[in-house]
Order: structure tokens, then sequence, then C-alpha cells
């Protein structure tokens, strides 16, 4: 069965430590440095980035996305998600 895009937040999130959530909702700062620190892609911590600056070194550390400047400001794709989720699990932290 395909996962939605919910589930798919979901699993990075703990993949990464943070917590699950019920709602539908995008990754927080938080949970966005978080990736960042599991995939590698070194961000200042003090204060964090905008999102649209993690989600974008997300996209160019994993590699296989579009890490074209336009799609900072968009949340993560479906497809996005699938590929964030592979890398977490292939090297988990």
């Amino acid at each position: 069965m395909t996962r939605t895009v919910d589930e798919l937040r979901n699993e990075i999130r703990l993949a990464v430590g943070r917590y699950e959530r019920i709602e539908s909702t995008a990754f927080t700062k938080e949970s966005l440095a978080a990736i960042c620190e599991a995939v590698d892609d070194e961000i200042e911590t003090n204060p964090l980035p905008p999102k649209s600056q993690m989600r974008a070194g997300i996209r160019s550390t994993v590699g296989e996305l579009n890490d074209d400047p336009d799609d900072a400001d968009r949340p993560f794709r479906k497809a996005e998600l699938e590929v964030i989720e592979s890398v977490l699990r292939e090297d988990p932290q």
C-alpha cells in the first residue's frame, strides 16, 4: 500500500528523533534542522536558518532531488519525502 505524505513525514520525524504528529503538518524548523543533521548538511543552529534554506540544503545534500532555488520556498513533495526517508533508512544515525 502506498504511504501518504503525512505517513512519510512522520517516518522521517521518527528517524531523526523527533515526535510523530497526529495532525497533518509540514516540518517545523527544529525538525528540518534534525533532518539536516541526519543527512550531514551542516547548518548554523543559533539561530536556525530559514526553512527554505534548510530545505534547499537537504535537497542538495541528498543529491537525488532537484535543488532548484525556486523550489526552496515550498514544502517537500511526496517523491522528495520518499527519497529523504530512503536515505535516512539506509544511513541510520
